[in-house]
């Protein structure tokens, strides 16, 4: 992937939108959902094979040691950033006068190779893991910690914010040969599901903001986001440059908010991959089989549900009524990862949805002929909440406007809108009364 400057108004306008018990954003068109087809398909992680899951521990001190040979406080879960920075070449070596951001992270490279073992052999493994713990810790599970105030992804890496890295997936790095078999895409899903949750009030990035960012500008690109400057390049975050928008946050916030209290429902992009083939990436042809599929999340301690069958629209299907998901037993009260007092066995803890995962989960499948009946009960249950602009007024005439929206949002064409128009004045009627 290339540079992608962060885009912390569009984040924070999704984060308002998403619905932590559903697991899900929430918009006047009904649910819409990031799925394992759009982690394979824009990041080209893998979201086949094992789960992300295993033992966390409430000391890693002993097995640090022995796997990175760095020095390790005891007290603590965090592995200090410093250490596997120098380790690999890639601190203290700052941006000097006149140096381009592409000159910078080319002279980073040159010097990060000449740190790392060439041959096969115990210092490339140690090399390896090195990299893995600072690359899985720092970008790929960042934390806002890590993320504020980055403007360039590949920086992230190298970025002086955040003082450690957490240890919690070092127990996997130890048989180097399996790092590669775990579904590394779909504990990142369930890492962005967790990072959304976070209060609204926080504008700072949490999670791998570019996956979010391009999300965005492929299911809702009247935005105007991002600038489709390379495409046809897999993965597809490649294919896009975030835009540079000279306002202040707060304006670009309440900007997008009004923008998507608005958004023409014509112009909402369910399957915006019908055009993409599989032929030559053998990544995507494995994991097809998971495309469009209702499955539990796996982090270790982050067990979250996918609820695709709240969004089938996103498959082709007609929406069918369904009941709204409510919080689940695996939900943590915050999102800190310390305070795993006892080791924990997440293969036994979550044993019922670790067999889902093996499963494959469950496929989404409709038999509805059209969205009327599910975008009421949404109204029912959402009503003007759907409207998230902070200088938005949600009153009865709002909340009526609201149930316009979603009504409208089934109408295909001309000669269903006319069909549909007294029912809509009898809709209007009874919400009043």
């Amino acid at each position: 992937m290339e540079r992608m400057r962060a885009d912390s108004a569009l984040t924070q306008a999704l984060r308002s939108r998403w619905d932590a018990e559903a697991t899900t954003f929430v918009f006047p068109w009904g649910h819409m959902i990031p799925s394992l087809e759009d982690v394979s398909r824009i990041t080209g992680l893998r979201i086949y094979g094992r789960p992300v899951s295993g033992y966390t521990y409430p000391c890693y001190h002993d097995l640090a040691e022995r796997l990175l040979e760095l020095p390790v406080d005891r007290r603590s879960s965090l592995l200090p950033r410093v250490p596997l920075q120098e380790s690999l070449g890639l601190f203290d070596v700052g941006k000097v006068a006149g140096e381009s951001e592409d000159e910078h992270l080319d002279r980073l490279a040159q010097v990060s190779r000449r740190e790392l073992a060439s041959e096969p052999g115990a210092q490339a493994n140690l090399d390896l893991r090195h990299f893995l713990v600072l690359f899985l810790g720092r970008l790929l599970f960042s934390t806002r910690g890590d993320a504020v105030h980055c403007r360039f992804l590949p920086l992230l890496l190298f970025s002086t914010r955040g003082d450690a890295v957490h240890y919690r997936f070092l127990p996997l790095l130890e048989d180097l040969g399996e790092v590669g078999g775990y579904a590394w895409g779909a504990a990142f899903l369930a890492h962005q599901f967790d990072s959304l949750g976070t209060s609204e009030r926080q504008t700072s990035i949490s999670g791998f903001f570019p996956f979010l960012q391009v999300w965005a500008y492929l299911h809702l690109p009247a935005l105007g986001r991002g600038d489709l400057a390379r495409p046809g390049l897999l993965p597809i975050a490649r294919r896009w440059y975030s835009l540079r928008d000279s306002r202040n946050l707060g304006d670009q916030l309440e900007r997008l908010q009004k923008a998507i209290d608005s958004y023409p429902y014509l112009d909402v992009v369910w399957q915006p991959y019908l055009g993409e083939g599989d032929e030559g990436h053998p990544w995507l042809m494995q994991a097809r089989p998971y495309f469009g599929r209702s499955v539990w999340l796996h982090a270790f301690n982050l067990v979250l549900p996918l609820h695709l069958h709240l969004s089938q629209r996103s498959l082709g299907l007609r929406q069918s009524v369904v009941e709204f998901p409510i919080r689940d037993q695996f939900r943590r009260s915050g999102r800190s990862f310390r305070g795993l007092h006892d080791t924990t066995d997440w293969r036994e803890r979550a044993k019922k949805q670790i067999d889902n995962w093996e499963r494959r989960g469950k496929s989404v499948k409709s038999d509805a002929t059209t969205d009327d009946a599910y975008l009421q009960a949404y109204a029912l249950k959402y009503g003007g909440k759907v409207y998230k602009s902070t200088r938005h007024q949600v009153d009865a005439t709002d909340e009526i406007a609201s149930l316009r929206a979603l009504l409208y949002s089934a109408v295909q064409d001309q000669e269903v809108a006319q069909r549909k128009t007294a029912e809509l004045v009898s809709a209007y009627s009874n919400f009043n009364t």
